[in-house]
């Protein structure tokens, strides 16, 4: 697996450029071309009464979204890859799958957006959505990420994303294929974390000596994926947790320095995946670092 063409979508937030500039690292491991991606919102653009959209009020959103993107195209070619520009009107997440099956891009960048009280009961974010349908992996940008602990409150940066990735495995299908990811980040990851949890439901039910039996087969797990990344010119550590999932993943990634959260798209049944979320994409709705989900 490789990261050549990304599709980066933006609402032209606050950090959206700065986001960008920590993408473009990538192309240290390969990348060679950006599609620039912003939608319209129907609803902006809606002309209510007739049930059709006000088009000079979208063409003149449109070029002003081509402005602020020529900009961040000096920046783009500056780091030798290649760019181009998709601006449509319509549904967010559904323009989003259209362009990047039109462009065959490998990889959706996309950033944080804070859900409703409504949609943390019904719906979910919309990034939340993408991570459920998209058959293409998505890096859920973090630039800037405010969070506390017991003693203070912290500001993080995540200007360097994938100098230090951490992959958590559960040994699914899924989890296989986050791990053919991380190749990708050869030429610009340091070390790769490689980690597992064993989940509170497992261990709950075990003696002591049926944990510890786990535990060494966990270990021997985690050291061939060791190995295997080795192999493959990545320098990498492994980890192994006991506990509630979710949590020890975030605790993993912030004692040992992780950049970036790698997993596969996790969660066996569809009513529980699509209304409460699987581990993956709690993961990614809490973690203070970027979160890549590997479908």
């Amino acid at each position: 697996m490789k990261f050549e063409k990304v599709l980066f979508y933006t609402q032209f937030g606050e950090m959206a450029f700065n986001c960008l500039e920590a993408v473009l690292e990538l192309k240290h491991a390969g990348l060679k071309e950006v599609v620039l991606t912003h939608v319209i919102p129907q609803e902006d653009v809606a002309f209510v009464p007739y049930g059709g959209y006000l088009k000079e009020e979208a063409e003149r959103i449109e070029e002003t979204s081509r402005i602020r993107f020529g900009e961040w195209q000096k920046t783009i070619a500056e780091n030798g890859v290649d760019s181009k520009i998709r601006i449509e009107v319509g549904g967010t997440n559904a323009a989003i799958m259209d362009i990047a099956d039109e462009e065959r891009v490998d990889l959706i960048v996309t950033g944080r957006k804070k859900r409703t009280l409504l949609e943390k009961v019904y719906v979910g974010s919309h990034i939340l959505d993408l991570l459920r349908r998209s058959t293409v992996p998505i890096l859920m940008a973090k630039y800037m990420v405010h969070y506390e602990t017991d003693d203070e409150e912290f500001t993080r940066v995540n200007d360097h994303i994938f100098v230090r990735p951490l992959l958590a495995t559960d040994w699914s299908e899924p989890s296989q294929r986050a791990r053919d990811a991380l190749p990708a980040f050869k030429g610009v990851a340091e070390k790769v974390l490689i980690t597992h949890v064993i989940g509170a439901k497992i261990s709950k039910g075990l003696d002591p000596q049926g944990i510890d039996t786990l535990r060494l087969e966990s270990e021997k797990r985690l050291n061939a994926y060791c190995r295997k990344a080795e192999t493959e010119g990545l320098a990498a550590e492994s980890h192994l947790a006991t506990g509630r999932t979710v949590a020890e993943i975030l605790k993993m990634a912030r004692e040992h320095k992780a950049t970036l959260i790698v997993m596969g798209r996790t969660g066996k049944d569809w009513f529980e995946e699509y209304w409460l979320g699987g581990v993956s994409h709690r993961v990614a709705e809490l973690s203070e670092v970027p979160v890549l989900i590997i479908p």
